[in-house]
């Protein structure tokens, strides 16, 4: 939005210049070229936005993927501690009853 907004001071920039009849053919083309140069340093702009945009998205993405795998991760395991903590629960029942005979 600003740029548009510095672009469209150009413009007046050159027209005003123009109406005021002080402004030379040389002094014209030069801001017309700075007008020009700033059309492209626009188009630059947004295009760089757009790469940063599309990367901040894939990073997102992959964030996304990997906070999924590190929960089925953390899921497994849970699982397998529970299965840890079922197995020395009865080996120590085991152990109890053949102390208890």
């Amino acid at each position: 939005m600003n740029t548009k907004h510095l672009l469209k001071a150009g413009v007046v920039a050159l027209a005003v210049t123009m109406a005021a009849g002080c402004a030379s053919t040389t002094q014209i083309e030069e801001l017309s070229a700075k007008v020009d140069q700033l059309s492209r340093d626009v188009a630059a702009a947004k295009s760089a936005a757009d790469a940063a945009n599309a990367s901040a998205a894939d990073a997102a993405q992959k964030a996304g993927s990997a906070q999924s795998t590190a929960n089925q991760a953390l899921n497994a395991a849970n699982q397998s501690q529970a299965c840890c903590d079922a197995t020395n629960e009865k080996i120590d029942r085991m152990f109890k009853r053949s102390q208890a005979k």
